[in-house]
């Protein structure tokens, strides 16, 4: 070592740089599709929730502002549904019976969340006497399992209606010989 003020640490890697001809390409136009079928996701997607006869008991406000979250998760990178998509999927489970304390924290925990995003601060010095102020571990492994699971059947579910407006735009294209005819 010439210079003394430099300490290089060697770690045992030794990975080549691949060369640029070898590299795989990036496919514009699948970066694009990506992009917007995660905007379309993020826009227009359905809102997963618990299936219940209380599923139209949730607050308007509340599915609102689903779209507004989605956007804000996606921005921050995170491949998992919004907290506001919890607390909605969560609603009507709460009200057809009691539910274990680790999912009372959990859906307690993601309200206030949600109304510290969107609600004013009376409501939430409200919430914050009663709901935990963090989560265990157990309960947040509990709580990504579910915003991860929402988040595939939200995608598959656009998915699918993808597929069907696709098919019926194919079938609703009128055949050229039955408009000839007499």
């Amino acid at each position: 070592m010439e210079n003394p003020k430099t300490l290089q640490l060697d770690f045992g890697f030794e990975i080549k740089p691949i060369p640029k001809e070898q590299r795989k390409p990036v496919n514009e136009k699948k970066a694009q599709e990506d992009f917007v079928f995660l905007f379309m996701d993020c826009l227009t997607s359905p809102v997963i929730v618990f299936p219940s006869a209380w599923q139209d008991a949730i607050p308007k406000n509340l599915l609102g502002n689903v779209t507004m979250s989605r956007l804000l998760c996606q921005l921050s990178g995170e491949q998992m549904a919004s907290l506001t998509e919890v607390v909605a999927y969560m609603m009507p489970r709460t009200f057809e019976s009691p539910m274990p304390y680790e999912w009372v924290n959990i859906y307690s925990w993601s309200g206030l969340q949600y109304a510290k995003q969107f609600k004013s601060e009376e409501e939430v010095k409200c919430m914050e006497e009663i709901v935990p102020k963090t989560l265990s571990e157990y309960e947040m492994g509990l709580l990504n399992h579910l915003r991860i699971w929402i988040y595939d059947k939200r995608r598959k579910a656009l998915k699918a209606r993808l597929k069907d407006t696709k098919k019926t735009k194919i079938a609703s294209t009128p055949i050229q010989e039955n408009l000839f005819e007499n």
